[in-house]
């Protein structure tokens, strides 16, 4: 099946047409002081689809049950969950036996890291990075109460990129897992992950992918990537607050997982603790369905009818060529501004459209603030990046300022921000 195709736009003119979806999303019509919201805050979580509440209402009124029984609610909570499965496994490309489901991320990689570190003992290895967000390192770090040795990449902090020599030198014979993550939160970097798993698997290392701020911003293959572990939350993609794991089958299969007696063995459930989120599953997969009814508009099905897979492919595909040109822009246009400073990988590296800052003579959170005033939502602080943060000298002076954008943006909404900007910076 046939995705769109790349475009060099170099204006903010996004490549393809994606407004058709802002009628789809009940929180845009929100207004401060007569002006429309701009909601610039989606790495934190994106806004949410109608379809996507109903989902989750429908199954509040009409399915709600714990799981198991031999009544209708709750045989309907059980194909819930199981489609659930299913259509995690087509966003990431992967086996339904291979998606767990938690209360977010971090619950999960707590549960998987305590885990794997049953396995490990004094002198074992552990290699994270100095780019991640906590939720990637703190659940690793704590394993040093083990004897467990923790070692950190560095970060290359004029352009926020990883120190892939420094990597390739902390990996060895005695690293049993590698941490790290698909895109930074913080600055929108995106790794070479591929090659962080090849580094794991040349010394039978476990790789562990953080994909959270990844998720929206392209399309995810785990039996391509070859990763062990691959984590992330469905409410970064348009869905509720709910955390995804998977696990390639050998791997999950072998965890030493905590869990009650009466609990399933075997993987996913083995990781799965207590009743799970079943209205937020119901959600999670109508977010699936409207990335793939996205997907429909630029697919080429004169050749068949295609996978719910296609449609995600090309519904991501299709979100990421969105958001290129318009990034684009915005990191031209706030670099011409007196006094910004742009923090990330170049405007043509390999980076989602999450773009960072600061603004002399204010914090980030003067800035943030005058902006919501304003009816323009950005974020403030490290965002849980705190290392990256500490690297780059801003942990005292508040952070950055972070800007997201997601499909439901507009270039009119990048150039009213860009204005609101300088005018803070030209008033000081």
């Amino acid at each position: 099946m046939s995705t769109p195709m790349p475009s060099s736009a170099s204006s903010g003119a996004p490549a393809i047409d994606l407004s058709f979806i802002r009628a789809e999303f009940p929180s845009l019509q929100l207004r401060i002081d007569g002006q429309p919201v701009s909601f610039f805050d989606g790495p934190g979580g994106t806004q949410v689809p109608k379809c996507v509440i109903d989902a989750v209402v429908r199954y509040l009124i009409f399915e709600n049950a714990n799981t198991h029984g031999a009544f209708l609610t709750s045989q309907k909570t059980d194909e819930i969950i199981e489609e659930g499965r299913r259509s995690m496994a087509d966003f990431l490309g992967a086996d339904p036996s291979e998606i767990a489901f938690g209360a977010n991320m971090t619950t999960l990689n707590y549960a998987l890291s305590r885990a794997i570190g049953r396995d490990l003992g004094p002198g074992d290895e552990i290699v994270i990075t100095d780019l991640d967000h906590e939720a990637n390192r703190g659940p690793w770090l704590d394993l040093a109460e083990l004897g467990v040795v923790i070692k950190s990449v560095r970060v290359n902090t004029e352009d926020c990129t990883l120190d892939m020599d420094d990597f390739e030198e902390k990996v060895g014979p005695k690293t049993r897992v590698i941490a790290c993550g698909y895109a930074s939160n913080a600055v929108g970097t995106v790794n070479d992950v591929k090659r962080v798993v090849e580094m794991g698997q040349e010394v039978g290392a476990i790789t562990v992918i953080d994909a959270v701020h990844y998720a929206l911003h392209g399309s995810i293959d785990v039996k391509n990537l070859g990763c062990d572990f691959l984590l992330c939350s469905a409410y970064k993609f348009f869905g509720p607050h709910l955390g995804v794991l998977y696990g390639r089958k050998d791997a999950f299969r072998s965890l030493k997982t905590y869990k009650l007696a009466p609990q399933e063995e075997a993987p996913p459930a083995k990781i799965e603790t207590g009743t799970l989120n079943h209205e937020g599953i119901a959600g999670a997969i109508a977010a699936v369905d409207f990335i793939s009814r996205i997907g429909e508009r630029f697919l080429d099905t004169s050749r068949g009818v295609p996978s719910r897979r296609d449609l995600v492919i090309a519904g991501m595909t299709a979100i990421e060529e969105y958001e290129k040109p318009m990034a684009k822009r915005l990191i031209e246009g706030l670099m011409q501004i007196r006094g910004v400073k742009v923090y990330g990988p170049p405007i043509d590296g390999p980076r989602t459209s999450t773009v960072s800052f600061t603004l002399e003579g204010k914090t980030p959170k003067e800035v943030a603030s005058d902006l919501g005033r304003r009816g323009i939502f950005v974020w403030d602080g490290d965002f849980y990046a705190t290392t990256l943060v500490k690297r780059l000298g801003l942990a005292e002076s508040g952070g950055l300022v972070r800007i997201g954008l997601a499909p439901y943006n507009t270039p009119e909404e990048v150039e009213r921000l860009l204005e609101a900007i300088e005018s803070i910076a030209i008033r000081g």
